[in-house]
């Protein structure tokens, strides 16, 4: 069959016309020989998503943002997506901006509810967030420290303030001989350390004389030990024990009154005995110093004794 120029040209213009659709459509990420599913979302700031940021499902690409318009009067932006791919998911999913890469833009990323609600459908509106990206989390940790680090500069400031009103010339002056002080002791202490380091590795040094004297006492003291631990104790203890026995049974009976000692101790006759015997012996002296001829006399011719008085008691 023999068409006429006209057709021909025609149907060229329509099908360079489709190619070009075609093409476009390409370019905008929107395959026209797949079927695709078209949703929608409501943000309130969409920075750095473009036409054709692709859209994942648990991190795999299923399709393209498609457009992007502002609502009138609220300010809100719509976004226009499409997903490719026939995973059911259901209306109370999430389509969640997110930060691709430190330098990758933003994404869209649908978040699929484990639910029992109905699944989406072409044309629905899905719930929306925007998850924070590093430059947010960033600042969201920095500006704690931030203020924190300008307080306490503030306070550092005012504390130098402070030291220097109170740190005047003689006071500096002060300071800096406590210092020069505290280096004068540290240097002593390192001389005293030197010293006794010098004592404790020394074999002549009084240190280690008067170890080597302890650990001599120690060794004596051993021995001592190892003498009285040889010696017979058991059997010097029984004859203490035995000896304290019979002292006691001797304290009993001197107590009951028994023996000699005893009767001495509990009887008064022995001690009036003995007293009356004293009081005789005086009054025999006394006769004898006053009356001596009575006892002692010598006569040629012979004497009639004199009868004895008892002398009388002076009072």
């Amino acid at each position: 069959m023999n068409f006429s120029n006209e057709v021909k040209t025609a149907l060229l213009f329509i099908f360079g016309i489709a190619l070009f659709l075609i093409g476009f459509s390409y370019l905008k990420s929107n395959d026209v020989f797949i079927a695709d599913r078209v949703f929608y979302g409501i943000y309130d700031n969409t920075e750095g998503l473009i036409n054709g940021t692709p859209v994942t499902i648990n991190g795999y690409t299923v399709g393209a943002v498609e457009s992007s318009e502002l609502l009138h009067p609220s300010g809100k932006i719509r976004v226009t997506f499409r997903v490719e791919n026939d995973f059911p998911f259901s209306k109370n999913s999430i389509a969640q901006i997110y930060e691709s890469g430190l330098i990758g833009g933003k994404a869209l990323a649908v978040v699929p509810a484990s639910d029992n609600a109905p699944l989406a459908v072409h044309r629905d509106t899905l719930q929306t967030s925007v998850a924070p990206g590093l430059t947010d989390l960033v600042n969201e940790k920095l500006s704690p420290l931030q203020e924190k680090i300008e307080s306490m500069i503030v306070h550092a400031d005012s504390v130098l303030i402070a030291l220097a009103n109170v740190l005047d010339t003689q006071r500096q002056e002060a300071l800096r001989q406590s210092i020069d002080q505290f280096n004068k002791t540290t240097t002593a202490l390192a001389s005293l350390t030197t010293s006794l380091d010098n004592n404790l590795n020394s074999s002549d040094g009084s240190l280690n004389k008067t170890f080597a004297s302890l650990e001599r006492i120690s060794a004596n003291a051993v021995s001592i030990t190892d003498s009285l631990q040889q010696a017979p104790l058991g059997a010097t203890i029984r004859s203490l024990q035995q000896t304290s026995e019979d002292l006691a049974l001797i304290t009993s009976k001197i107590s009951a009154g028994e023996g000699s000692l005893g009767k001495l101790i509990h009887s008064d006759s022995l001690i009036n005995t003995l007293n009356q015997t004293s009081n005789q012996a005086q009054l025999l002296l006394e006769d004898l110093r006053l009356n001596p001829k009575r006892y002692v006399h010598f006569s040629l011719f012979g004497k009639k004794n004199k009868a004895y008085e008892q002398p009388k008691k002076s009072e």
